[in-house]
């Protein structure tokens, strides 16, 4: 598209440095600018409507327009517009919500840290194992085991956790103490002739020998998300993560699971702990906590990871760690009001109920010309486009751009192109997103 002279687009592209963008592409096309949104459409400033098929970022819940949410944000904001959570102060936004999450966890937990984004809730984690560590007498235990095509933010800490290539190149990322496991993607890494079963028990292998080469005294923790999002929307096979746990129990490691995308629903259960038998150390959760109205995160830990920081805390004087906005009232009121949102709604129930038609919808176009495979869960999942040429990403483009010309909004990563509703979607919506994207899907030529 053209940009034109002092339009909007062209302000956008001569202010603004935009994530996941090609900065002189942008400065030459300006930016798709979105005014308003209502449920799960969003509307662009020529007025033009487009189904929402990524929830923003993997995050908008309840939908746009929610009019609880606003509510919730404007009285907190007239009562107490802000405080912080720095020595030993506090307010009744952020003491509910810690309760509430407490009370919602899948395994027991002890303790709620709150920060403002997935990223920092993970670069949190990073610093909290390190914390822990040393407050055993364990200090050379400082090690984290990540995950090829794992997502766990951008922060120096948590984007050497990520596992892909763009998160790393031209950062100096990652930093020595990551290191990254293999991606439990069956289609994209099985070896020749090799079932599922036995794919999961080379993951597990390979795992327990890095494990065993790095020195076991030597890894706080392994971190993974129970469904990949931003790698390609990952399912594992059946015993994936059992097999993994069976590895972490052995050496005494604790695990992480990043519920950022995974939590309060997506999977057709409230955390995506439960839909895969993950239990966890430690959960970090962003994104539909407060279905992205504000931004908010929350880092969960349990009794075995809270005691020895909490006696380092006592030797010290201090936790010598914090954010300006960690517990923010108004983030947390409207967190507490979205949490209401998906329970009255039963939300949960309606990703758990429309899954079946989403997937048969997906898994439908599997065996189109241009299809790879298609994968999904719960309300999301992605087609993967057989790759174009020598550069990877070309399909992928192309189908993003056809199904936005088309009104409806998805997410291409690399030649994947994912899917991700709000989780208010009603069964007709869901019908008339596939069939959008099918005739995109259609409509493509190379």
């Amino acid at each position: 598209m053209t940009v034109q002279p002092n339009s909007i687009e062209a302000r956008d592209a001569a202010y603004q440095l935009h994530s996941y963008t090609n900065a002189r592409k942008m400065e030459a096309e300006g930016s798709l600018i979105i005014e308003e949104g209502d449920g799960v459409y969003v509307t662009d400033n020529t007025g033009k409507k487009y189904i929402e098929g990524m929830s923003g970022l993997w995050s908008v819940a309840v939908g746009f327009g929610e009019d609880r949410l606003v509510k919730a944000a404007a009285e907190q904001m007239a009562k107490l517009p802000y405080y912080h959570t720095f020595a030993q102060r506090g307010h009744t936004p952020a003491v509910e919500l810690s309760e509430k999450l407490i009370q919602m966890a899948p395994v027991p937990m002890s303790k709620v840290y709150f920060t403002n984004s997935g990223s920092e809730a993970n670069d949190t984690v990073v610093k909290l194992l390190w914390y822990r560590s040393n407050a055993l007498g364990k200090p050379e235990k400082k090690k984290i085991i990540s995950r090829i095509k794992g997502y766990h933010g951008i922060t120096v800490a948590s984007g050497s956790l990520t596992g892909l290539p763009y998160n790393h190149m031209s950062f100096d990322l990652p930093i020595p103490q990551v290191l990254h496991a293999g991606c439990p993607h069956y289609g994209g890494f099985a070896q020749e002739g090799e079932s599922e079963a036995d794919f999961v028990a080379r993951l597990a292998r390979e795992l327990d020998e890095m494990i065993l080469e790095e020195g076991p005294d030597t890894i706080a923790a392994f971190i993974g998300e129970p469904v990949m999002g931003a790698g390609g929307v990952i399912v594992p096979p059946e015993g994936y993560w059992k097999a993994i746990q069976d590895v972490l129990k052995k050496y005494d490691i604790l695990l992480v699971a990043d519920e950022v995308i995974c939590g309060f629903g997506r999977t057709g259960k409230m955390f995506g702990s439960e839909t895969m038998g993950i239990e966890p150390d430690i959960m970090v959760m962003s994104k539909q906590l407060s279905s992205s109205y504000i931004p908010f995160s929350a880092v969960m830990m349990n009794d075995r990871v809270y005691q020895p920081i909490a006696d380092e805390t006592a030797r010290i004087g201090t936790f010598g760690h914090g954010f300006t906005g960690s517990g923010h009232p108004v983030g947390a009121a409207v967190s507490l009001e979205n949490l209401k949102i998906i329970e009255e709604r039963d939300l949960v129930g309606n990703a758990a109920r429309l899954s079946p038609l989403f997937m048969e919808r997906l898994n439908a176009m599997a065996g189109h010309d241009l299809a790879k495979e298609a994968r999904g869960i719960g309300l999301i999942g992605a087609l993967e486009l057989h790759q174009q040429g020598e550069a990877a990403g070309v399909a992928g483009a192309a189908m993003s751009a056809a199904c936005l010309e088309r009104g409806l909004i998805v997410r291409n990563l690399g030649d994947t192109v994912a899917l991700c509703p709000p989780m208010i979607i009603t069964e007709a919506q869901v019908k008339e997103m596939f069939d959008i994207y099918a005739a995109a899907l259609d409509s493509l030529s190379f």
